[in-house]
């Protein structure tokens, strides 16, 4: 009996042939759980609860399914909440089907009626998503491939018609992902100094704010509304926002230095949130928080090219210093890939240094040295990572105030809606053009590589696939350049190939065919003596060096001489060549009248266009003293026995 095919789960997935002793899933109704690995290499948990659904046998079947296969699969905490989210939009639907019919009994995944749901909902799920959005294939693809995976085990009841249309043809078409085009060269050097100022005025802050520390003492001994004796005691773990929040008097009586920190641009400050925004100040004083490390994803990004994934995914323990760089272990989870990059620094900037004074290193003007802003993230997440000593790979760590007012050390999460990529542009007041994403930088960094390698893939796609690189980014612009130096390069090579020839010294040119002459004309001496003393006689003509032949191995002698003399750019003729040119046009001749037109020309059809060029430009006297040198006996052909073989077969 043929083995039936598990979609979802991969290789090192169970088989698909379940043995008799292996307990069987039961739709009992509880919340589900699944411990699945996230992006970060953090654990997180994942939840459903059938006992919130109508049609709760039918949820608690799907999540069987569901925890059964993750656990198998060991898929990580983004396509497990696909899936998650597949059963719950699907078991939604039902129930609201099932009570706009009235329909009193609950369905579940032996019953008939659920083929006829599954269909439904797969052909309204575009009708909720914006079009050309890929989640509705998405989803229906993930829950069908629970449903398969159900039907693979004959002993869980399933309907056949469900099983049927589970393994049948999707109904939902998949949508067009639009790409993102890169940042102008404009957009992108604003987006570098606004990120340099940034960084700049971060470590000024922290500074500022540990020397205000340093200063203070606990708040319980000094006061509640000194700003050095709250500072002390949140850097020293002495004090919680909690304690800061319900210690502090009303606004009025703030000190002026706390109403600056939560007034607002109109110098307002607003009551019902001062005390909670205060906290956040404080602790934006001591650490980092999320919008800050934006402006070092995109220096980082720039000055590596690598993408945000690998350049917010290494620690301190995968950055090696050099006297002139830095050495960064990149990895890249999606595609598997862990690589080992030096990027080297260039000349460092120097202020002129004063008399009797040293020079000194610019520190706050833009640079695009991987090993300086890696040095200065390190600086400033120094504080952060002595919280976090179970956190090593990676640099992008923050403090972040809880909604429940709790101070917690944690990894960088840059999609929070209100520290977005976006949101740090608007803080910035920067204004580009398109949607303000991430990738868009990556793209303009493939850009100036696509550039540089004048549209050649193999270069531009130095650290993916050549198909990632067409199918990813050789957008816009991108596909413009590679277009036009494509398009360029093939017309310049067939070009080539049909100007492509000798040199030829014409009549009244004897008075250059001299050592002088010739290398005048660009020849080295030493070409130009062995073609004068006839040591590259190629008897069609002369050969300026017959080991760099276009039609042969560098360094090994040409092999096609003088058959295709005519048509490399290595060869010379001068005047006392033409004998044997008139001689060679006979042999040609010859062979035209053998050979199929087609076949002539594709054999011989660049040497004769050429040969007769070369000779419409001699005049009646040279071609009358060629052809009596001819009959005197004096010149005769010089060939390869091959080249008179091949038509005589």
């Amino acid at each position: 009996m043929a083995q039936r095919h598990d979609y979802g789960a991969s290789a090192a997935g169970e088989c698909s042939e379940r043995t008799p002793e292996r307990p069987q899933p039961t739709a009992r109704i509880g919340v589900r759980s699944v411990a699945c690995t996230k992006s970060s290499g953090r654990e997180q948990v994942i939840e459903l609860d059938p006992g919130a659904f109508r049609c709760s046998r039918l949820a608690a079947q799907l999540a069987d399914e569901w925890i059964e296969y993750v656990e198998s699969t060991e898929i990580t905490a983004g396509p497990a909440g696909a899936y998650r989210r597949a059963i719950d939009r699907f078991c939604t639907r039902v129930d609201a089907e099932l009570e706009g019919t009235g329909a009193a009994e609950p369905v579940d995944l032996a019953d008939p009626r659920t083929a006829r749901l599954l269909a439904k909902w797969e052909r309204g799920l575009t009708a909720t998503y914006s079009p050309g959005s890929t989640w509705p294939a998405y989803l229906a693809t993930s829950l069908r491939a629970l449903l398969i995976r159900r039907d693979d085990h004959p002993e869980r009841p399933m309907d056949p018609a469900l099983a049927r249309t589970a393994r049948g043809p999707l109904l939902v078409a998949w949508g067009e992902k639009a790409e993102h085009d890169e940042f102008s060269r404009k957009d992108k050097q604003t987006l570098v100094r606004a990120s340099w100022s940034a960084v700049n005025e971060l470590e000024r802050r922290l500074a500022e704010g540990w020397r205000l520390a340093e200063a203070g003492q606990h708040p319980g001994s000094g006061s509640w509304l000194h700003l050095p004796d709250l500072l002390w005691g949140l850097a020293h773990g002495e004090v919680t926002p909690t304690d800061i929040r319900s210690r502090l008097p009303s606004v009025s009586c703030w000190p002026e230095d706390l109403r600056k920190l939560v007034m607002r641009p109109d110098g307002r400050v607003t009551v019902n949130t001062a005390r909670q925004k205060l906290v956040r100040q404080l602790v934006a004083y001591l650490y980092p928080t999320t919008l800050d490390l934006h402006a070092f994803r995109v220096l980082l990004m720039d000055s590596t090219g690598h993408t945000s994934e690998e350049v917010t995914g290494f620690g301190a323990k995968d950055v090696e210093f050099f006297p002139k760089g830095v050495r960064l272990t990149l990895v890249k989870k999606r595609a598997g890939r862990v690589r080992h990059r030096a990027f080297r620094d260039g000349s460092l900037i120097k202020q002129p240094a004063e008399v009797g004074s040293a020079a000194h290193e610019i520190t706050d003007q833009p640079r695009r040295e991987a090993s300086v802003i890696v040095r200065r993230l390190l600086n400033v997440t120094a504080k952060v990572r002595e919280q976090l000593p179970e956190v090593d790979d990676t640099l992008f760590v923050r403090a972040v105030m809880l909604p429940n007012e709790t101070l917690v050390f944690d990894c960088w999460n840059y999609a929070v809606p209100i520290a977005s990529f976006g949101t740090w542009i608007k803080s910035r007041n920067i204004t580009v053009s398109g949607t303000p994403h991430i990738a868009r930088l990556r793209k303009s960094t493939k850009v100036e590589k696509a550039i540089v390698a004048r549209g050649r893939l193999s270069v531009a796609a130095d650290d993916h696939l050549e198909e990632t690189f067409a199918g990813h980014y050789a957008q816009g612009t991108t596909l413009r350049i590679v277009s036009g130096e494509v398009i360029t390069a093939a017309q310049d090579h067939w070009f080539r190939q049909a100007v492509d020839g000798p040199t030829v010294l014409a009549a009244g040119a004897e008075d250059v065919a001299d050592r002088v002459g010739l290398q005048a004309l660009g020849l080295q001496p030493d070409e130009a003596e062995g073609i004068i003393d006839g040591q590259l006689d190629m008897g069609l003509s002369h050969c300026r060096d017959p080991r760099q032949s276009p039609f042969s191995p560098p360094g090994e002698l040409c092999a096609v001489a003088p058959l295709r003399c005519l048509e490399c750019r290595n060869a010379w003729i001068l005047p006392g060549n033409l004998p044997q040119l008139l001689l060679f046009k006979e042999h040609l001749e010859r062979s035209k009248r053998r050979l199929p037109p087609a076949v002539f020309t594709a054999q011989w059809g660049q040497s004769w266009t050429n040969l007769l060029a070369i000779l419409a430009d001699r005049t009646p006297e040279e071609l009358d003293l060629a052809h009596r040198h001819i009959e005197e006996g004096r010149e005769a052909l010089h060939l390869p026995l091959a080249a008179h073989t091949e038509f005589e077969q």
